[in-house]
């Protein structure tokens, strides 16, 4: 079975704006609607790291 890939700076860039955008809405701008939206740019953000991850893992695509 192949290994995965080693993490990259893109891997670290989306896990750093997930934890900036968790910072917004829950210390900066505690609101519900904030909320809300902070975690569907969340699930946005994890869906186009994970099909990246998945590309670069099954197909050698390193950028």
């Amino acid at each position: 079975m192949v290994s995965p890939p080693p993490l990259d700076r893109y891997d670290a860039a989306a896990a750093l704006s997930v934890g900036c955008l968790l910072v917004v809405a829950y210390l900066l701008v505690p609101n519900p609607t904030v909320q809300y939206a902070v975690w569907l740019t969340i699930f946005c953000v994890w869906m186009a790291w994970f099909v990246f991850f998945g590309a670069k893992w099954l197909y050698g695509v390193d950028r």
